[in-house]
């Protein structure tokens, strides 16, 4: 498998990669740039849409009850499972006791 990478013209192409000049005078991260008079129109409360938006009591309420549900769920299953490997295990050892007897 080496030995295909080491052939390919991809793995050429990324070993003779190198960044240029101007690649290196671009900034990763842009400036801060103080918003219009749109924008903060656009960004300010508007009355007519307040009976649209969740209060954030309620949604942490309704996140509260999923987490509460996701730990029953989880801890159920675990206990299913353990329930069934101390059955499994009672079998065995009950086959195991009863083979030996005869």
């Amino acid at each position: 498998m080496a030995f295909f990478l080491g052939q390919s013209s991809l793995a050429n192409h990324f070993r003779s990669y190198q960044k240029t000049e101007a690649s290196m005078a671009v900034p990763t991260r842009a400036f801060h740039v103080e918003l219009g008079d749109r924008e903060k129109a656009l960004l300010a409360k508007d009355p007519s849409l307040s009976r649209f938006k969740s209060y954030k009591k309620s949604v942490s309420t309704l996140k509260r009850i999923g987490d509460v549900l996701t730990i029953v769920v989880v801890a159920g299953c675990c206990y299913e499972i353990y329930v069934k490997a101390v059955m499994r295990e009672e079998a065995r050892n009950k086959a195991k006791a009863g083979g030996g007897s005869k």
